[in-house]
């Protein structure tokens, strides 16, 4: 059997004296994509950027396989409207030296070979997270991080870049590991679900649209059509500021 591409074991991290990652581990594999879930201040951020080992936790390991090929999608680019810098120069920027070729491949491949010569500042919001994808596919990469690729795109957009998510993830048989802070839409684009509320609240497989009591104690009634959910075992509730209040197992 094949190692997994990463394997995060016991990590734990802290700042200002309080915890932000708690005993957490996961595994991804070759052709598996992986959604890490939870609400804002869930440690989800902090959890990629070990992942990509940009951050030494203070507990457990990091282990991944070795030379490993990475493509990242950040949350958030910044850029400065009065930067002259359109699609084609900025993915040079990203990988200086790409053949033309390859270039003009990872934008197709995303459906957005249409915005290769306008100004990123122009592009829309499904647009820029195309490019970003495109930009993460550069490098060939062997494992897919997505920080919140949904992120500034309407319903219909975000059906469709996680559609293509699912698509590249089958065509190149990477691994994907995507963090989300919603449910909506992305539960049927994923393999497996990790809910982080600073540890490990529950794990699992999707299945489809349901009422499941543990999804309705988890996140309330903010589910609806077109959300798949997955099934666990939750022995623990959180208090307002997601500490864990009881331990009693159900």
């Amino acid at each position: 059997m094949a190692s997994p591409l990463l394997s995060l074991a016991g990590i734990g991290l802290h700042r200002g004296g309080r915890p932000v990652l708690q005993d957490v581990s996961l595994t991804l594999n070759a052709g598996e994509i992986l959604t890490v879930i939870g609400p804002n201040g869930a440690g989800k951020t902090s959890l990629v950027r070990i992942a990509l080992g940009l951050m030494a936790p203070d507990s457990g390991h990091r282990q991944v396989k070795p030379g490993l090929r990475i493509g990242y999608m950040p949350q958030q680019l910044g850029l400065n409207e009065s930067l002259p810098l359109n699609v084609r120069r900025f993915l040079t920027l990203a990988r200086p030296g790409v053949a033309p070729a390859l270039l003009a491949q990872s934008l197709q491949e995303v459906g957005a070979a249409h915005v290769i010569d306008t100004p990123v500042t122009r592009l829309s919001g499904g647009e820029l997270q195309r490019v970003l994808l495109a930009r993460a596919l550069l490098r060939e990469p062997e494992l897919l991080v997505l920080d919140e690729p949904a992120q500034g795109v309407d319903i219909t957009g975000q059906e469709e870049l996680y559609n293509l998510i699912a698509a590249v993830r089958a065509r190149r048989g990477c691994g994907v590991l995507m963090v989300s802070h919603d449910l909506h839409l992305v539960m049927a684009a994923t393999d497996h679900v990790l809910c982080l509320n600073r540890h490990v609240c529950c794990e699992g497989h999707p299945e489809s649209v349901s009422a499941h009591p543990e999804y309705l104690r988890l996140f309330g009634a903010q589910g609806g059509r077109g959300l798949a959910i997955y099934s666990h075992h939750h022995d623990h509730r959180h208090d307002a500021h997601g500490e864990v209040c009881n331990h009693e197992h159900h």
